[in-house]
């Protein structure tokens, strides 16, 4: 039962083709752009205002150096969402359940943002490893927990996307299964699952655009410290 019940978080393959190149390439189909031949219809003028609302938030702790990541983290952002939206719906995939996939998104940005202190602030960035006035005795172990503390950033981007994922998965499938089994036994109970099943849903498109926007948001906040 065990395995059945995660085998839909398994990367699928068709002919030997793994589908999760479709899922990845899918959601930039959904999205319409805009055209000089054609006037703004209500789909691109909802679509319009939330992006520049999302960037006026990610940008506002950010100085004019940060700005320049706007059009990266706007991206990420709506890729992030419609992925995990998109992986609601049945008989789909939800490519953001796989670790090795928010790895591999969390790790090159979070590079990014510690190459660029680096570069631009090199004793900053240093001092990080190393608050100020700590006790001589205690400088060797603090310098080392504050750099794990740094190295585990990416894995913590990755394991929270998809650790909550692909809990409200589990329960969305633990919960249907069990509406229809109790189907034919007991339909008052049946029904009382269903509901619990549609308000599981919804927290569950909730949790997925938060968890796009948590993820772009600490991106943001590391990038801060670095610039």
């Amino acid at each position: 039962m065990a395995v059945s019940l995660f085998d839909q978080f398994m990367s699928p393959t068709y002919m030997g083709i793994p589908l999760l190149t479709l899922a990845l390439t899918l959601p930039w189909l959904l999205f319409p752009s805009p055209s000089a031949r054609w006037l703004n219809n209500r789909l691109l003028t909802a679509q319009g205002w939330f992006i520049n609302r999302f960037t006026q938030q990610i940008l506002l702790p950010l100085n004019l150096r940060g700005h320049s990541w706007a059009l990266i983290l706007t991206s990420l952002m709506i890729f992030l969402i419609t992925l995990n939206i998109l992986g609601l719906l049945p008989y789909t995939f939800t490519p953001t359940t796989q670790l090795s996939l928010n790895l591999g998104l969390a790790v090159p940005l979070w590079l990014a943002t510690v190459l660029i202190g680096v570069r631009n602030q090199p004793t900053a960035a240093l001092g990080h490893l190393l608050p100020e006035g700590t006790p001589t005795p205690l400088i060797p172990i603090l310098i080392i927990i504050e750099a794990i503390s740094l190295l585990i950033r990416p894995l913590a981007l990755g394991v929270r996307l998809t650790a909550n994922l692909t809990a409200g998965h589990l329960l969305m499938q633990l919960t249907s299964t069990a509406a229809f089994v109790l189907t034919p036994i007991m339909p008052p109970a049946a029904i009382l699952t269903a509901a619990l099943l549609l308000m599981l849903t919804l927290l569950e498109i909730a949790v997925a655009m938060i968890q796009a926007y948590v993820f772009v948001l600490l991106l943001s906040l590391y990038l801060q410290e670095s610039i």
